[in-house]
């Protein structure tokens, strides 16, 4: 979705000329809705169309939620390394101005890059895409788990605790007490396995379905750390997705189950079972974030849709499980009650 009739943000016409991606013509466009972390354009050039964003500092929560204006330089970053991974997995990086902080890509048409959020909203639960992103994703992570040298572009242990561990788990231990040490477990959990390159917000917000297969976006959190935490991350949405569209609940549970087997099959540099345990035990706590932390799924509006995520997830955290189809079980008894 677009506002179309706002001027171009001085920033982004002096990012694009010193670039070298316009020149002195005039530069015209319109800002693009939907974020919560950074300013997105639609901007035209002489050259055609392309897509520049700029960090936030404070993102666009009720929460006091910040966060460096680095952090689209790792997301550039993680451009790079995922069209080497999975060509046409990321939208082509075009420049990133570190002064600015804006970072320009290639600009994919809606027409034929449909929101899989949206599609999900329709209830098109369709396998296919579910597996291709299971696919999509454990290819970026076994290629930077072979490259270990990849690390030292991705220091950004701050960044990510300050933008994804702190306001999910750590902020909802705060919420719930006497789950404070299973949840601050996790945390450390997840710090303590750095073995590949994560996007840290693997959302269905955050990908498209185009012709040649999924495109992930905005790659703000990337950080060298534990790849089962974009595995969980993902998932949940599937299973979150269950409240917002009751109806087509069966297909989701199976896109569930289809994203875990198609990512665990990709998995080489870990034994399978291995991961899927540290997805499975972050998965509830990531679950209870999505109402209690500091970023509540928005499409999450009734006590009594609160609730139901609030018990399955408490139960699963107090007494974990080890396999994502446990998980999933859960979920389906609680949504059938």
């Amino acid at each position: 979705m677009s506002d179309a009739g706002q001027p171009l943000p001085d920033e982004f016409v002096q990012a694009l000329r010193e670039l070298g991606l316009a020149d002195d013509e005039p530069l015209t466009g319109e800002p693009l809705t939907g974020g919560v972390s950074s300013d997105i354009w639609r901007i035209d050039t002489a050259r055609g169309p392309v897509c520049a964003k700029r960090a936030l500092a404070k993102l666009r929560v009720a929460a006091d939620w910040r966060a460096p204006i680095v952090r689209n330089q790792y997301e550039a970053r993680w451009m790079a390394v995922a069209q080497q991974a999975s060509p046409g997995s990321a939208p082509r990086l075009l420049g990133q101005h570190p002064g600015l902080g804006v970072l320009v890509m290639q600009w994919l048409p809606p027409a034929d890059h449909a929101l899989w959020k949206q599609q999900l909203r329709e209830g098109h639960g369709d396998l296919a895409t579910a597996q291709a992103v299971g696919r999509m994703l454990s290819c970026i992570h076994a290629f930077s788990a072979a490259r270990p040298e990849l690390a030292a572009q991705f220091d950004t242990d701050r960044i990510f605790y300050d933008i994804r561990l702190e306001p999910y788990l750590v902020a909802t231990a705060v919420k719930h007490p006497d789950l404070a040490p299973q949840l601050h477990a996790l945390v450390a959990q997840t710090q303590s396995h750095a073995v590949a390159l994560v996007h840290g917000d693997v959302s269905p917000k955050n990908i498209l379905v185009g012709p040649q297969g999924p495109v992930l976006l905005d790659a703000e959190c990337a950080w060298w750390g534990d790849p089962a935490f974009d595995l969980a991350f993902c998932l949940n949405h599937l299973l979150l997705k269950c409240l917002w569209t009751p109806a087509a609940r069966e297909a989701f549970l199976a896109c569930f189950d289809a994203l875990g087997s198609a990512y665990l099959a990709g998995v080489d540099w870990e034994p399978r079972e291995a991961i899927e345990q540290r997805a499975a035990r972050l998965l509830p706590g990531l679950l209870l974030a999505r109402v209690d932390g500091k970023s509540p799924a928005e499409y999450i509006t009734t006590d009594v849709q609160r609730e139901a995520v609030r018990r399955c997830a408490r139960a699963l955290i107090q007494a974990p499980v080890s396999r994502l189809a446990d998980v999933g079980a859960a979920w389906r008894r609680e949504i059938e009650r």
